[in-house]
């Protein structure tokens, strides 16, 4: 037992850490709930797992990424207060008005959403304060991205085949998000990130964030597919239409 424990990354061993990959796994089994209890066996696996997906990803936004915002809002703390201001994350200046305060998840204490951002910011440190790309960004995620999901998990489950065109505008929207949050960072050669052990590089950074490149790709495919199907469905009455 002691050698397995050692050959983990030393990161497990953090209760915020398994607090924020156990929170992460339970969104996902909630979404899963919700299929088995809202999708019915007509639906086809591909449609079941985009729902997965959508109601996953809705939660994702409105409640983790919710928090954090609120945390970039109304989380601060004085920066008369912190001996060395220049070891916390970034909080733009004049944000909000203010030039003398710190806001963001480093400003939440030991509230447990505050906890659960400060431990991504260790991967991406712009994250543990108030960086403007990151807030504005998030912004159009929480209140668009996060209610058009929950409104394509619906639109699967009540089998509305015009969420094809919502699918591919939230890939679209989450493929941009991710370029949007990492190519500033590639031009500052990774000023913000640190990439030195396995859970920050390849899980923080590389594992969760592609899944939000792949999956839309996904969906994209999937409703394309549908709509091509539906012009050649159209096309094929108008022929039969012509030839009467």
């Amino acid at each position: 037992m002691d050698s397995l424990k050692a050959s983990l990354p030393a990161d497990l061993s953090d209760p915020v850490t398994l607090w924020s990959l156990g929170s992460t796994v339970a969104i996902l089994g909630v979404a899963y709930g919700l299929s088995l209890w809202a999708v019915d066996g007509t639906v086809s696996r591909a449609r079941r797992f985009l729902f997965v997906w959508h109601a996953f990803d809705a939660l994702i936004h409105l409640c983790l990424e919710g928090s954090f915002l609120y945390h970039c809002f109304f989380s601060w703390i004085p920066l008369s207060s912190v001996a060395n201001p220049l070891a916390l994350a970034p909080t733009a200046y004049n944000f909000l008005g203010h030039t003398n305060r710190a806001y963001g998840p480093q400003a939440g204490g030991d509230a447990p959403m505050a906890q659960l951002w400060m431990i991504y910011a260790k991967a991406d440190r712009r994250w543990g304060g108030a960086d403007l790309s990151v807030i504005s960004l998030e912004l159009l995620t929480v209140f668009i991205a996060g209610p058009l999901a929950a409104y394509v998990a619906y639109g699967i489950a009540t089998k509305k085949e015009s969420v094809n065109v919502l699918m591919i505008v939230i890939a679209t929207m989450e493929m941009y998000g991710g370029w949007i949050t990492f190519c500033p960072e590639w031009l500052v050669l990774n000023y913000n990130l640190d990439l030195s052990t396995f859970m920050y590089k390849w899980v923080y950074l590389v594992f969760f964030n592609v899944l939000w490149v792949f999956i839309p790709l996904y969906a994209c495919y999937v409703a394309v597919a549908d709509i091509n199907d539906a012009y050649a469905v159209r096309k094929m009455a108008k022929v039969a239409k012509k030839s009467k």
